[in-house]
């Protein structure tokens, strides 16, 4: 059956109109991006489809448009669709934080680096660099690993520091097995940045691991 020719009330477009996006289940958000279905699968049947081969929504975004524009029922136009929606999420996250913006909360910091890193298929090691006031001066990666472990090197990050002339850091990393569990690697590392950081008088304020689900910080665990 065509979704036009569904009750109103649960078509993907019509539900999200009135009743707003959290209302509806990730196959019907995907439906609504996908806009339409193939010869006799309506996009919601095809999302469903997507979903159930891959596992999930986040298993899903996470195969990027070379492998997405080759699932049946996709093809390049859709899988591309796919693609820009989650860029699109990422940069709006990004624009929360960019040079000047002072930190609210930790919880939006945790947010910002989440949709920044939680991707990447290696592990990545990342400072957010920040001013007396805690006001962000930038945000780099600094060191890329193995699917394992990132070689992190204190030296590079003090330079850096000096470089933007930071007051503090928070430091980041991804675990790309997505668990978030600080590891005793993780809190050593920690320990060494934040003593090579202290000779120059930089603050090191949180170490942020990121994975699936919310970002563990080191600071919450008593790592610091």
């Amino acid at each position: 059956m065509k979704i036009r020719d569904w009750v109103r009330s649960e078509r993907p477009r019509e539900k999200l109109a009135e009743r707003g996006a959290d209302a509806l289940s990730d196959a019907e958000l995907l439906a609504i991006v996908l806009r339409t279905g193939t010869a006799g699968t309506n996009a919601m049947d095809l999302a469903r489809g997507v979903l159930n081969r891959y596992g999930g929504l986040r298993r899903t975004l996470d195969l990027g448009l070379a492998d997405l524009q080759h699932t049946p029922g996709l093809g390049l136009s859709k899988a591309a669709s796919l693609v820009a929606a989650l860029e699109l999420a990422r940069r709006y996250f990004a624009e929360d934080i960019k040079r000047g913006t002072q930190l609210q909360s930790p919880r939006d910091t945790a947010q910002f680096l989440s949709a920044r890193m939680r991707n990447y298929p290696n592990e990545v090691f990342a400072c957010l660099f920040l001013d007396t006031r805690h006001r962000v001066i930038c945000f780099e990666e600094m060191f890329r690993g193995t699917i394992n472990c990132a070689s992190v090197h204190p030296r590079e990050v003090v330079k850096r520091a000096l470089s933007h002339n930071a007051a503090a850091v928070i430091l980041a990393h991804n675990h790309p097995s997505g668990m978030t569990e600080p590891s005793e690697s993780d809190a050593a590392i920690t320990r060494q940045l934040k003593d090579a950081l202290e000779l120059i008088d930089v603050r090191v304020l949180d170490h942020f691991v990121i994975g699936d689900g919310a970002p563990a910080s080191l600071a919450e665990y008593g790592l610091m």
